[in-house]
């Protein structure tokens, strides 16, 4: 004979344990899904983004040394080719220096 709630749709007491281990573990990988999945993807960005920060980084470097070998190697002094890097800088800070606030800031 069977109870009033299985006539109503629910499952019988012998399949409560495997509905609630189903409903567990569906829960579970829902949860994960909206968690892990997401902090996984972006701990792949962070990384992704370090090594191009580092790339980059290495790339400059080897770009400058390599600029400042090239006029020392044609200039053929090595305080000239300071003093020539030095002004190149100055004047790159220079010109970003006078950009730095706005136009509105400074007619005041």
């Amino acid at each position: 004979m069977m109870g009033p709630r299985s006539q109503l749709g629910s499952p019988p007491m012998e399949d409560l344990p495997k509905t609630i281990a189903d409903y567990l573990e569906s829960t579970a990988n829902k949860v994960r899904a909206t968690t892990v999945d997401r902090a996984a993807a972006w701990v792949i960005w962070v990384t992704v983004g370090i090594i191009l920060a580092i790339a980059g980084l290495l790339l400059g470097i080897f770009l400058l040394v390599g600029v400042f070998r090239l006029i020392e190697t044609l200039v053929g002094s090595t305080t000239l080719a300071y003093a020539i890097v030095s002004v190149i800088f100055m004047a790159v800070g220079f010109f970003l220096w006078s950009k730095r606030l706005p136009k509105s800031i400074k007619q005041q």
